[in-house]
């Protein structure tokens, strides 16, 4: 960005309500005042702000530590910070990183700046500054935090608690009359559909002069099959409507076509159609919030459709050549890598496809790309599959560290029941050649043997029949063989966003994969709805009761594209720092043992025990973090600086707790620019129907620490030591 840019920007004049804003941050901070005005130039203004700021910092080691980042173990200083602390942080950090110009991805490559004492510098002598009444919110909030105002008040367990029951589950004895009344519309319209032929699939259709009530009852029947509702999922935004009975407004209806119009698939099957209110009446109005935000597309996605860009770096591909952790992968998109212990296998098969297309899909630059897509028929495993597999296993044969496979997609259970199991016969295969392997080899130069293997689905929630006898058996039997090749650990990694995606159909689902041998865990996406107080302590209640295991809880990656879904990662601190501890116990979990593991039964059972005996509301077991478009996942932050428009910009660093590519030490700290301001988002929750005042004290969240990972997830040990080298990987 060039000067006369800046200089462009600097001479903005601030608005009416902004100034109304810069006259209440003075009034309550006289010293600040008297700084702005009698500095004659923002540089003035910076020294003197900095003196300030050490002068407080200095009334406590811990503060000094962890904001010099010098001999300081993160996580105990950051227990010893107090909000004050943070805000003088905060400050400092500000001051720092004052005149930085970053490359905004959320605004299409432009440049955004951070420099909030010159912009209220240039506010208070000149008028001027272009900030945005946003920025002035935060900078009074900041402030009054810096006088001491605001302190860490853990929300009492009754409160978190009476904001839990406001959400129902799908268990509820009145969300399933209400949803058996969905299926029952949505059959007939079904049956519409197939007298009208618009089904060619010969396996769903009705025989010659069949009464409608045996026509009803085949599709009662057909209602169980999981192949039925992909064939006759909803493709457009007529087809969705058509489902809904035709409750969506005609603004929704335009929103939606405009999607169309712009190449973004839908892909809604009947089932998943029949979990969404048409009724706005009743005590769980407005519940199915969190699920429908993930149907309903938002103006953003749909703008920004067509130019949105990888967030993971490490997602871009080229056979050869390092991706940005370094990893030399052998194909495009077969396999995704991030660390050393893990990788993530894309299948050449329907399992490219999703059972439907969440709004916020961190795959949505592969959609759009069409790399993942619903031509179902066109994604049937072709000739010279087999061959690939059988390359990206020898690729994984020779790996020194590697001993987690996550087999994904697009879904990995939208695979056939026979492409499912080739692929594990493969792995099976590996697990035994590795462990030939490394007889040939002394101890300390052994590679990694497998220990684990995670199936990733999100059938659980959008079509639960998905989980079959077939299945069941093909898991079972695979498991069976794998224990005896040293695989210890075998996960089905769901994504489940809400309460209400927890059915009767889904908890027999998962009492089968229990039942198999397989645990489940859930990785859940903080959208604004699902962000709610109590919204996520809910659901991780919910997931244990039903025998799933929380896992992660992700904070909305992306740019542009997800700004209506995204919330602003000081509310997942807030949410870590005011709710979720009520699920976490003080002293260690002496049966996080990772031996209870290899039998979820037994674990769950115990867990259940300990919740139950500790009076806890919910266990947490999840870890918040954020996907880094650089490498790996965190949620250790500071915010170093704020644009004008009140957006804040976080310094992430990498996970100290787990090992990465080597290559972080290259990259080093990551700078993420968020999409909206803690404004904008407090003003989305109130029009859903918020408090605003329950949100109090969202904005002193400005730094955080990753939370430690839950020991029943830590990989097993071996009993020979395991080489250190690296292959597969080149760091220039």
């Amino acid at each position: 960005m060039n000067n006369s840019i800046l200089k462009e920007l600097d001479s903005v004049e601030i608005s009416l309500k902004s100034f109304k804003l810069l006259k209440i941050l003075l009034n309550e901070n006289p010293r600040l005042k008297k700084i702005l005005k009698t500095s004659d130039n923002y540089e003035d203004v910076l020294l003197n702000m900095k003196k300030w700021a050490l002068s407080e910092l200095k009334k406590n080691i811990y503060a000094q530590k962890f904001y010099e980042e010098e001999d300081c173990n993160k996580i105990n200083c950051f227990k010893h910070l107090s909000k004050k602390d943070l805000s003088t942080i905060r400050i400092l950090d500000y001051i720092k990183h004052s005149g930085e110009i970053y490359i905004d991805m959320n605004l299409g490559g432009e440049y955004a700046v951070t420099n909030p004492f010159k912009f209220l510098w240039l506010a208070v002598n000149k008028g001027t500054g272009g900030a945005k009444p946003d920025f002035f919110i935060d900078m009074i909030e900041l402030f009054r935090q810096f006088r001491g105002l605001k302190s860490f008040k853990r929300t009492n367990k009754k409160k978190v608690e009476n904001w839990m029951k406001r959400y129902y589950t799908g268990l509820t004895k009145t969300i399933i009359k209400q949803r058996e009344k969905n299926r029952e519309r949505i059959i007939k319209v079904l049956i519409k559909n197939i007298d009208k032929k618009r089904s060619m699939n010969t396996k769903y259709k009705f025989t010659k002069n069949m009464k409608y009530s045996d026509k009803y009852k085949q599709v009662v029947k057909w209602w169980d099959d999981w192949k039925f509702h992909l064939h006759f999922a909803a493709r457009s935004p007529e087809e969705i409507n058509e489902m809904l009975d035709n409750s969506l407004d005609p603004d929704t209806i335009k929103l939606l076509n405009r999607a169309k119009n712009k190449g973004i698939p839908f892909f809604v099957n009947p089932y998943y159609l029949s979990l969404l209110q048409i009724e706005g009446k009743g005590v769980s109005f407005g519940s199915d919030l969190a699920i429908r935000s993930y149907v309903i597309y938002s103006e953003k996605l749909i703008e920004e459709f067509g130019k949105i860009v990888a967030w993971e770096k490490e997602d871009i591909v080229k056979p050869g050549i390092p991706n940005a952790a370094g990893w030399i992968l052998p194909s495009y998109h077969n396999i995704h890598r991030r660390y050393p212990e893990v990788a993530i296998l894309i299948p050449d098969t329907v399992g490219r496809a999703c059972g439907g297309l969440c709004a916020s899909c961190q795959r949505m630059y592969d959609f759009q790309r069409g790399n993942l897509n619903f031509e179902l028929k066109k994604l049937k495993p072709r000739v010279g599959w087999n061959t690939k597999l059988e390359s990206l296993m020898s690729y994984f044969r020779n790996d020194s560290q590697l001993r987690d496979i996550l087999i994904t997609g697009g879904d990995a259970l939208m695979s056939s029941d026979d492409s499912l199991k080739n692929i594990l016969n493969h792995i099976l295969k590996l697990a035994e050649n590795k462990i030939k392997d490394n007889m040939e080899r002394p101890d300390g130069e052994k590679f990694a043997e497998i220990l684990r293997i995670r199936i990733g689905t999100r059938l659980l929630a959008y079509i639960p029949q998905r989980i079959t006898s077939d299945l069941i058996k093909i898991l079972a039997d695979f498991k069976s063989k794998a224990v005896k090749l040293g695989i210890k650990q075998f996960l089905i990694q769901t994504h489940i966003e809400s309460s209400m995606e927890i059915t009767p159909e889904m908890k027999n689902s998962v009492e089968k994969i229990l039942d198999s041998g397989w645990m489940v865990t859930n990785q859940h996406v903080f959208t604004v709805a699902s962000s709610r107080r109590g919204h996520n302590a809910k659901l991780r209640k919910s997931l244990l009761e039903i025998g799933i295991l929380p896992y992660y809880t992700f904070t909305v990656k992306g740019y542009m594209e997800n700004y209506s879904n995204f919330a602003p990662n000081a509310r997942m601190v807030q949410e870590i720092i005011e709710e979720k501890y009520l699920g976490k116990p003080k002293s260690d979990i002496f049966f996080y043992s990772t031996k209870l593991s290899y039998d979820p039964h037994f674990l769950l059972k115990h867990m259940k025990k300990f919740k139950r005996e500790k009076g806890l509301p919910f266990l947490a077991t999840d870890r918040s973090i954020l996907n880094l478009p650089g490498v790996g996942k965190s949620m250790t932050f500071r915010v170093v600086g704020i644009t004008r428009y009140g957006r804040r910009i976080l310094e992430f660093d990498h996970d100290t707790t787990r090992k990465h590519s080597p290559i972080i030490k290259k990259i080093g700290k990551i700078i993420i620019i968020e999409s909206k301001s803690i404004s904008e988002y407090l003003k989305q929750l109130e029009e859903i129907g918020e408090e605003v005042s329950d949100y109090d004290g969202i904005y002193t969240y400005s730094a955080s620490v990753t939370e430690k990972r839950v020991t029943v997830f830590d990989y097993p040990g071996y009993d020979f030591k395991i080489t250190d080298r690296l292959t597969n990987l080149k760091i220039d």
